[in-house]
């Protein structure tokens, strides 16, 4: 009898990654390792379809084998692995990684190296190990989720990228363009753990990556290790506070800053007397009704990770 060939889809889109001019033979390069270990690989540009419903309902056909799920393999940034994740979730199907972002956050805090080549070892002999997911009401966010000045920071950024190219300093680069245009003030309740704080604020920022908030130096970065909602809050808005708490964040001292609280909890509500919200989930810009629930699903993700890992 033949051995049974594992399925592998790869969710991607054509405008970046291993498809982009002069990556070919990487793409190439993958194939033949994933051919290697016994996959029947298939790929899915997420541009081919009308919707991301419908590819991962193309993709779900091909793990419905409970004795061989095989690996759904999110390639791109954060945008894309959080899409991925958020149609895996609850599911034993596995999740790989091939980072192709600007911080890969997510690969990394799993242990997962960077080099797409040595990223599709870890897909093709790793384990998988469950991960937390946070939720913010119907969307879930790997990295983060955060209200106020932070969507404008990403939307600038991604104007500095689009013209100048994807560097990680544009992230520096963009918040200072911000603070220096733009003051966006917040007047909210923020619930935490039943426990109700009015405050108003120009950022909140929820985290759900351990090494994101550890290069930060922020204490609240093992919260989110044992499934905590793991929050910012900056109770000052006026133009110079701001600049000194960008200050403090290139030097990963933010939670030394004056008017920055870090809290953990079980679950946190944003109330507030507006009809919709502009809020940055990994990296995606959305709109969202308050009140905004946030909490953390535990254990709702297997991702793929490397059999020595010793990620969190």
């Amino acid at each position: 009898m033949s051995e049974q060939f594992k399925p592998l889809s790869i969710v991607y889109n054509k405008k970046s990654g291993f498809h982009a001019t002069h990556k070919t033979e990487v793409y190439e390069e993958l194939i033949q390792i994933f051919s290697q270990y016994g996959f029947e690989i298939q790929s899915f540009d997420i541009e081919q379809y009308a919707s991301f419903d419908e590819l991962m309902a193309q993709v779900f056909l091909r793990h419905q084998d409970p004795d061989n799920y095989g690996v759904v393999v999110a390639a791109g940034g954060d945008g894309t692995l959080n899409a991925v994740a958020a149609k895996l979730i609850h599911t034993d199907i596995p999740m790989g990684i091939l980072p192709l972002g600007t911080f890969n956050y997510v690969a990394r805090v799993f242990d997962i190296p960077v080099d797409i080549i040595q990223a599709a070892h870890v897909i093709a002999t790793g384990r998988p190990r469950k991960a937390h997911l946070a939720r913010i009401n119907e969307h879930i966010y790997l990295n983060n989720a955060s209200l106020g000045l932070y969507p404008l920071f990403i939307q600038k950024r991604e104007l500095y990228n689009r013209y100048l190219g994807r560097f990680p300093l544009h992230a520096y680069t963009s918040g200072l363009d911000v603070l220096i245009r733009h003051r966006k003030e917040l007047k909210l309740k923020v619930e935490v753990d039943g426990k109700l704080f009015p405050v108003k604020t120009p950022l909140v920022f929820f985290g759900n990556n351990q090494l994101q908030l550890s290069e930060m130096n922020l204490r609240i970065a093992a919260a989110v290790a044992q499934g905590k909602v793991a929050g910012i809050v900056v109770a000052k808005s006026d133009k110079l506070t701001l600049f000194k708490i960008l200050w403090q964040l290139v030097k990963g001292e933010i939670e030394q800053a004056p008017d920055v609280y870090t809290f953990a909890a079980d679950q946190v509500v944003i109330h507030a007397q507006l009809k919709t919200m502009q809020v940055a989930i990994d990296g995606e810009i959305v709109r969202m009704r308050p009140p905004l629930k946030v909490t953390v699903e535990k254990n709702a993700l297997n991702m793929m990770v490397p059999y020595d890992s010793a990620s969190v």
